[in-house]
This record gives C-alpha cells, structure tokens and sequence, in this order.
C-alpha cells in the first residue's frame, strides 16, 4: 500500500515542482545512476549466472561458489536496486512500511550471503594449496553445494529477526536506501556482526595469507622433499583462480569500506555524518561490487572468458557451441 503523497518530509505531491532547481537535478542525477547501476549489475549478473548453469568445468568446485555469488548479485539487482530509483527523485519512500522493511532485511541477507561465501571461497582455496592431492576428494560438489544451501538458510534466518518486528525500518534520504533500526537490538546486532564478520574475516585472512606464503616459498626454490606432493603443488598454484579469487575478496571490502567507517564513525563519535554526498556515495559504491565481479572474472580468468564465448555461441548457433564445448571436454547441458 502506498504511503499518503500529501506531505512526506516536507515533499508534497507537487513538491517536486517546489524544490530548489538544484536539489532537483541532484535527485534526477542519482536516481539516473542507480537505474543505470540497476540494469548493470542485472545483465553482468544474468551473464555469471547463465554461463555456470550451462557450462561447468570438471573438477572446478569454485565455480558454484561463483555462482553462488552471481545469484545473490543478480537478487540485489532484480529486488533492491530498481525499488530506489524513483524515490530517489521523489524524495521519499512511497512504496509503504512493509517493502521498505522487506528490502532492508533482504539487503542485510544478501549481504550476508556474500561474506559467507567469500569464506568459502577462501576455505577451498586454501584446501586446493595445503592438500592438493586429496583436493578433489575432500572438496567434492555435493559437498560444495550443501555448503552453499547452508549458507543461503542461515543467512537468512540470522537476519529474521527484524522482519518479524522486533524493530522497525525507515528510509534514509542521504542514502536513499531502506534500512532496519537495529538500534533498539544492541545484543543482536553486534551478535550478529559477530558471527558474520568474525569468522569470514578470521578465514580469509588466515587462507590468503597461507596461499601467499606457499606461492613465495615455490618461487623461491625452497626446497620440498615430497616431489609428488611438490609437482601437485605447482600445478595447483598456477591456478589463476587463486588469485582471482583473491581479487574477488579484495574488492568486495574495498568497495564497502568507506560505509563501513561511516558507521565505525557514527558509532564511536555518537553522532550523525552529516554529508549526504558522502553518505550516498559511500553505500553505493558498496552495491557496485555487484557489477565489478564479472569486470574482475573477465580480466583475469581464462576459463570464464571461455564459458562466456561458449554461451553466447550456443545463444546464437546451438549446434556450434555444442561441438566447441565437447571438443574442450565441457558439457552444456551437465
């Protein structure tokens, strides 16, 4: 149900005519950007996620993990993003309490998801480095996919709690986004950055850095008396995944780093940043990550480019893409 248009913040049914021409083109500006990030993030996304559902290469576990993440992406682009454009130039939120409450907590979801799965990520990387002779063993892909459907369900249900109305949610106009009050569940909120950020944050560095170590021990010719275990060792380390992944990871905090000490800020000031431009620059610059992955997984892996250009041979001649993907041992319809 749409809220009242009579008078929201200041901003009446007519209000826009009433702003200050500035404020105007400001507002057109962003919310001409967020649509633009929308249908980015929908199509790079829609791009990640029919490339792995058609073409799987053997033995590559990460890939679900991709795909993991492509999902979660392509969600915050078809449920989240679009929902922003038009209050970003009406001013105010006119969509009604419970979406606004919905988005909030698909954001915190989403969000979620994907830090979760960047520490798998990390995890089966770094069983690629330390076992990699029992690596196709020990990370199996249905062993990959129950890890992926665990993440997904308690992601979800650890985010709930606002949903069912603990608390409520509001929109903020510097940032124009939906977001839950979390306020009023101290205990919770920081139970949940916990078991979020805590062990994400405690993997992947712990991973990456063991990944680092070995790729210098290797390169310097240090000595490994295990010549099978040395020789599958190389082998895996030439692996460009790694350090795409890497990058992936690298990224994805880069991008949500200037939010993060916002509210770092905020929370130990105990006051409000008072910069919109900032504010709006610094959240959306975090929901680009949704559209640099696949800008990161072009440039730096090899077999996705391959996937890609194989996708969009089957689009055009089914039968063409077919033969080039049996000939490099892929199957589409696997």
């Amino acid at each position: 149900m749409l809220i009242s248009p009579v008078s929201v913040s200041g901003v009446t049914m007519h209000g826009l005519s009433h702003l200050p021409a500035g404020s105007t083109l400001e507002a057109l500006t962003q919310a001409t950007l967020i649509l633009i990030l929308a249908v980015a993030i929908i199509v790079a996304n829609l791009i990640v996620v029919a490339t792995y559902l058609n073409f799987k290469g053997p033995h590559e576990v990460i890939n679900y993990y991709l795909l993991s993440l492509g999902v979660a992406d392509l969600l915050c682009g078809l449920l989240i993003v679009p929902l922003y454009v038009y209050p970003t130039f009406y001013g105010a939120w006119v969509y009604g309490d419970v979406l606004c409450r919905i988005v909030g907590y698909l954001e915190v979801t989403l969000w979620s998801i994907s830090v979760y799965t960047f520490m798998w990520i990390s995890v089966d990387r770094y069983l690629a480095v330390r076992k990699p002779l029992r690596y196709e063993t020990i990370q199996t892909k249905t062993r990959c996919q129950c890890w992926m459907a665990f993440t997904w369900i308690s992601a979800a249900m650890l985010c709930c709690p606002p949903l069912l109305g603990y608390n409520e949610a509001f929109y903020n106009k510097d940032t124009h986004i939906c977001m839950l009050e979390w306020g009023n569940m101290a205990a919770y909120s920081a139970t949940l950055a916990i078991l979020v950020l805590g062990p994400s944050v405690i993997s992947i560095v712990y991973n990456y850095g063991y990944i680092f170590t070995m790729m210098r021990k290797v390169r310097s010719g240090a000595p490994i008396h295990d010549k099978e275990y040395a020789t599958a060792l190389a082998e895996n380390l030439a692996n460009p995944s790694h350090c795409m992944s890497f990058a992936l990871v690298f990224s994805f905090w880069i991008s949500w780093g200037p939010y993060i000490g916002l509210r770092i800020y905020e929370l130990v000031m105990q006051e409000s940043y008072d910069h919109p431009m900032i504010q709006f620059g610094a959240v959306w610059l975090g929901i680009l990550n949704s559209f640099w992955k696949i800008i990161i997984m072009t440039s730096m892996s090899q077999q996705f480019r391959l996937l890609v250009r194989l996708l969009f041979l089957t689009i055009c001649c089914k039968t063409k893409g077919r033969l080039q993907a049996e000939l490099i041992g892929l199957d589409p319809d696997d």
